[in-house]
């Protein structure tokens, strides 16, 4: 992380294409999230309600908590890892320190809510559909404007100060 801290990542080939990489490859997370969110419902909270809490109608049966509890326990941990990488990255960006926090906050409190909302559909009642739809697009804005922010700072050659010359004097 030093060489991204002081902006001299750019002259190590190595990590700009490591960084690259995971771009790319959280590009594919976020454009799969869409697909497979879109695949099971709309954008609709009728949708997101029937999801949850099963249809006569389509024949799905509602979401048990094991279902419910299998696919949390694999959503926390890599939402961590890839929120952790992506919002780390940001703070070596060109941005306030107020922007940053707040960046890094809603990242982190829209995954949550996005993992909570289903639950609360399922169990508590199926108007928190809306929540879950507001997290979900939330969640997938923050990731976008994250990997955004990481190919625009890589494609600058990584100065985290936008008025430093790139060649000392």
């Amino acid at each position: 992380m030093k060489y991204l801290q002081s902006g001299g990542f750019q002259h190590q080939p190595l990590m700009r294409l490591t960084l690259a990489f995971s771009l790319l490859l959280l590009l594919g997370l976020w454009l799969t999230n869409w697909a497979m969110f879109l695949s099971r419902m709309s954008l609709t909270p009728s949708s997101v309600a029937a999801y949850y809490l099963g249809s006569e109608e389509d024949f799905r049966n509602p979401k048990t908590a094991a279902a419910l509890l299998e696919t949390t326990h694999m959503h926390l941990p890599i939402m961590a890892v890839v929120l952790l990488l992506l919002t780390h990255l940001l703070i070596f960006a060109p941005y306030s320190d107020k922007a940053k926090a707040f960046f890094v906050s809603a990242s982190f409190l829209s995954a949550l809510s996005n993992e909570g909302a289903g639950w609360l559909v399922r169990f508590v009642h199926p108007g928190f559909a809306w929540l879950k739809l507001l997290s979900f697009l939330c969640l997938q804005g923050m990731l976008a404007f994250l990997l955004l922010a990481l190919a625009i700072f890589l494609s600058s050659g990584g100065d985290p100060s936008p008025h430093r010359s790139p060649h000392p004097h």
